[in-house]
This record gives structure tokens, sequence and C-alpha cells, in this order.
């Protein structure tokens, strides 16, 4: 499965099965249809109109908190944590993505990660978010991808702990390397993990 994700960069993932899936495109390079693009909350680097507007095709589905809905012109479902839809035959959970030790993710804006299930495999977006609890409560994760970087989001160490918390298959680390943290970062959380959870890094598709 892993052969299907690439990582773009920071948050940006294309992930191809059954559908081709997007999530929070940024500073995307090389314009492809997306069937579907996950939202997770309307900060730039994360909501970019100029970025998606270059994945979109007529069929596209973006789905959205409702702060980010209706600027752009385009078919959209809009979630807040606890939802469970259905998209183009792909199956989402909403959850919920705030911070617990900082301001820039407040919990009542119902900012979201996802998982959803791509040729039989359950794969969690974390979003930009702490190490919260409700970590604890998901179940069945093949593959995870966790931000690492601290400042805004949980912190490399908190990545391990959230991975030890949901014992997915896989682990990958994000939100590195571009706005803030380094490889140093993943690397962290890599050795962390080490014996414990298979944790990747990818090499970012340019």
């Amino acid at each position: 499965m892993l052969e299907n994700i690439k990582w773009l960069g920071h948050d940006t993932f294309r992930i191809i099965g059954e559908k081709v899936i997007y999530t929070d495109p940024f500073q995307i390079k090389k314009s492809e249809r997306a069937d579907i693009i996950l939202i997770t909350h309307e900060h730039y680097d994360h909501f970019s109109p100029e970025d998606i507007k270059k994945l979109l095709g007529p069929d596209t589905v973006i789905v959205i908190p409702v702060d980010c809905a209706g600027k752009i012109k385009a078919k959209e479902v809009i979630v807040k944590p606890g939802d469970k839809i259905i998209v183009d035959g792909i199956e989402i959970e909403v959850v919920p993505a705030y911070n617990i030790n900082k301001n820039f993710h407040p919990k009542d804006k119902g900012w979201v990660g996802y998982i959803f299930k791509v040729s039989g495999k359950r794969i969690y977006l974390a979003g930009d978010t702490d190490y919260i609890p409700e970590m604890k409560n998901f179940r069945n994760i093949d593959i995870a991808l966790l931000p690492v970087s601290g400042t805004y989001v949980m912190t490399a160490e908190e990545a391990v702990k959230a991975a030890l918390d949901i014992k997915p298959k896989i682990a990958i680390p994000m939100h590195y390397g571009s706005i803030v943290g380094s490889e140093k970062d993943a690397q962290f959380f890599v050795e962390k993990l080490k014996d414990k959870i298979e944790a990747r890094i990818l090499n970012p598709e340019r």
C-alpha cells in the first residue's frame, strides 16, 4: 500500500486506490485530477484555493469543514468531528483535531482529521493536532500520518506517544520541512518507535 501513498510535502499526500485522493493540497507542482480532496482546516497551508483548483475535475468532491465551505466553486461535503460518510465509495470518519497546550487550533473551531479506507486499508490523517485523548479510541488503523514538528502541532516526542496509543501497522511523520520542523523531527520519531511500531519517512515527491 505504501507505494500508492506519495508525500508531496507538509500535510499533502496523494493516495491512489479505488480513487485518487489528495489531502490538504499545498504548493502543488504537478496538476493531476483528484477524485476526492480532504481538507482539515482553514489555515492557508492546508486550505489553499489556488492549489485546490489545480486538482479539480468536473466530478471532484471536496470534503471540508464548515468554515472553509463555499469559497471554491466545486462539489463539497461539509463535515464536523464525529461524522461518518461515504464519498464515491470511500468510507470516511471525521475525527477531532485541536491543540491542548497552545491556541493555534482551538477545539471549538471544529477542525478535523480523517480516517478513511483505501484498498482495504484504514488511513488516519491527523491534521493539525496535539496529542489528544480521542486518539486512544482510534481502532484498526493501518497507516497513521502524524505531524511531528511542534510549534503549531504536537512535537515529535508527543507524536511517538500518539502512535503508541493508536497502534497503526505503519506510522509516517508529516508537517515538517516546509514551514516549521525539520527532518530531524521525523528521524527522532522513527528512532523512538523502533522495535515498537514500524515507522517510515517518505521522501517528498517534487
